[in-house]
C-alpha cells in the first residue's frame, strides 16, 4: 500500500481551516454515527470522519470535487456531538464556497443570481408580485377576512414581514395562513415592494457576499420604512441565513442593527397576550407532533445562544389537546433531509435517503399531522418522503402558523375600520400603479 503524503494547502484555505485546527480530530466516529449521509447508497467509502481526515491532510481538491459537501443538509448533529467542538458544518459550506460557481449543482447558483439581480429566488416580474398580491389579497378579503389588503411599502409598520417566492410563484394560498393571522391580530404590517426575497440560497451556495447583500437589504428596508421589528423569515435557512448576515452587517457598523423577532416568539406574544383568539376544538380528533427544525433549534443554539424548541410546542399545545413528541427531539431530532438546499437540489434520492429516520420517527410517533416551522421541511415532508416511503409516510404536514390560522377565531372589524382599511387599499394600490379593476373583469 502507498505511504499517503500529505499536501500543503494554499494560504487561505489554511488560514480558514487553522480556526478549527483539525488534528483536534480523535477520529472517535461521533460525527459519522450521528449523520444521516453514513450509508447512502451511491455514497459507499464517504463519512464525515473520513472528510475531516482528508482535510486535515490537504486532500482539498477531492473533497470540493465532491458531492459530500452539497449532499450534507447542515443539519449540525455531527459539530453539536464532536467532543473536540469541531464546527463541521462551517468546515463544509467553505467548501461549498471554494466550489467554482458554474459548478454549482442544480438550479441554486441561477437563484442567487436572480435574488441579486431581480430581489427575488425566482426572478418575478415586480408588476406580477404587487397584482399578486392586491389579487389575492382581495379574495381574502371578500372569502373572510373584510377589510384585510397587503399592505406595501408602509412607513412606521410595527412588522416587516417578507414573502417566500415559492409561495410567490406557485402556492400563492399558502400566503393567506400569516395574512390572516395579521388580519386577526389587527398587526400594523408591511410588505416590501422590492428586494422581497426571504430565503437566503447563499447559505445553501457558500457564497458568503450573497448572504450580506441580502441581509442588508433587509436592513434597509427597516431604516427607509422605519420599521419596528421585522419577522425573521420563517424557513429555517431563511432565518439562519438572515441571521448570520445580520451579525456581519453589525460587526462592520454598529449603525447596522436592527430590532426582529423569531416566528415563535411573535406567534407566543400575540396568543399571551390575547390579541388573537383560538378554538382547540377545531382540531378534535387528531394526534400532532413536531418536527424539530436543524437551523431552528439545533444550529441557531449552537451559533447564536438560543434554539427554539418550548415556544412551538407550547403554540401548538394552545392549538390542540393532543400532542406527542417524536423520538429523540429538541437538540438530538434528525433531519428531515431537506436541509442545506437539497429541497431544490438534483440529489432526490439521497435526501430521501436521508430522511428515512424522519418517516420512522413520525410513524413510532403515532401522529396524525406533523407540524413544522419550514417550507423545505414542509415540501419534504410532504411531497418527497411519501414518494419513497408510501407504506410508512401517512400523515398530514401543516405549517405552524398554518395551525394557528385554522384555529383562529376571527372577530370581525368594525364598519370603520373595514371603510378605513378599503380605503388605504385603493390609495396604496393606485400609489403602486396596480389596476384592481383589473383583476375584477
Amino acid at each position: 500500500m502507498e505511504a499517503l503524503t500529505p499536501r500543503k494547502l494554499q494560504d487561505d484555505v489554511r488560514e480558514y481551516l487553522n480556526q478549527f485546527d483539525l488534528n483536534l480530530c480523535l477520529t472517535c466516529g461521533t460525527c459519522s454515527n450521528g449523520c444521516p449521509i453514513t450509508g447512502t447508497p451511491g455514497m459507499e467509502g464517504w463519512d464525515t470522519r473520513k472528510v475531516i481526515r482528508m482535510l486535515a491532510l490537504g486532500l482539498l481538491d477531492e473533497v470540493v470535487q465532491s458531492k459530500f459537501p452539497w449532499i450534507c443538509t447542515g443539519c449540525g448533529r455531527c459539530a453539536h456531538a464532536c467532543p473536540m467542538g469541531i464546527d463541521i458544518v462551517a468546515i463544509l459550506d467553505h467548501m461549498k464556497h471554494l466550489r467554482p460557481r458554474d459548478q454549482v449543482p442544480g438550479i441554486l447558483h441561477k437563484g442567487v443570481e436572480n435574488v441579486l439581480a431581480t430581489g427575488n429566488n425566482m426572478a418575478i416580474p415586480k408588476e406580477d408580485y404587487l397584482f399578486l398580491m392586491a389579487d389575492l389579497g382581495a379574495e381574502l378579503a371578500a372569502e373572510e377576512c373584510p377589510g384585510f389588503y397587503v399592505p406595501v411599502d408602509k412607513p412606521g409598520a410595527d412588522i416587516l414581514f417578507f414573502p417566500n417566492s415559492k409561495e410567490v410563484f406557485s402556492d400563492n394560498e399558502d400566503m393567506k395562513w400569516w395574512w390572516k393571522i395579521f388580519y386577526a391580530a389587527k398587526e400594523n404590517w408591511t410588505i416590501p415592494s422590492e428586494n422581497w426575497e426571504a430565503v437566503d440560497w447563499g447559505l445553501f451556495t457558500g457564497n458568503y457576499e450573497a448572504t450580506k447583500i441580502l441581509a442588508k437589504r433587509k436592513i434597509e428596508h427597516m431604516k427607509r420604512l422605519g420599521v419596528k421589528r421585522m419577522i425573521m423569515p420563517d424557513c429555517g435557512g431563511g432565518s439562519y441565513g438572515c441571521r448570520k448576515g445580520l451579525k456581519v452587517c453589525s460587526l462592520e457598523d454598529p449603525n447596522n442593527r436592527v430590532d426582529y423577532i423569531y416566528l415563535y416568539d411573535y406567534l407566543k406574544e400575540i396568543i399571551e397576550t390575547g390579541r388573537i383568539r383560538l378554538d382547540k376544538s377545531r382540531n378534535a380528533g387528531k394526534v400532532y407532533t413536531w418536527h424539530d427544525s436543524c437551523k431552528h433549534g439545533r444550529e441557531l443554539e449552537r451559533n447564536f445562544g438560543k434554539g427554539y424548541y418550548e415556544e412551538p410546542r407550547w403554540i401548538i399545545q394552545q392549538c390542540v389537546d393532543q400532542f406527542v413528541d417524536m423520538e429523540p427531539n429538541r437538540s438530538g431530532n434528525y433531519c428531515c433531509g431537506a436541509g442545506g438546499g437539497m429541497w431544490p437540489m438534483p440529489f432526490e434520492k439521497e435526501s430521501a435517503y436521508h430522511g428515512r429516520y424522519k418517516v420512522r420517527q413520525i410513524k413510532n410517533a403515532g401522529a396524525d399531522v406533523v407540524v413544522v416551522g419550514c417550507s423545505n421541511c414542509h415540501d419534504q415532508m410532504m411531497k418527497r418522503l411519501p414518494k419513497f416511503y408510501p407504506e410508512d409516510a401517512k400523515y398530514e404536514v401543516k405549517y405552524i402558523w398554518e395551525l394557528v390560522a385554522d384555529t383562529l377565531v376571527l372577530e370581525p372589524w368594525s364598519d370603520e375600520e373595514v371603510a378605513r382599511a378599503e380605503q388605504e387599499a385603493r390609495a396604496q394600490w393606485k400609489r403602486l400603479g396596480v389596476d384592481m379593476e383589473e383583476g375584477e373583469e
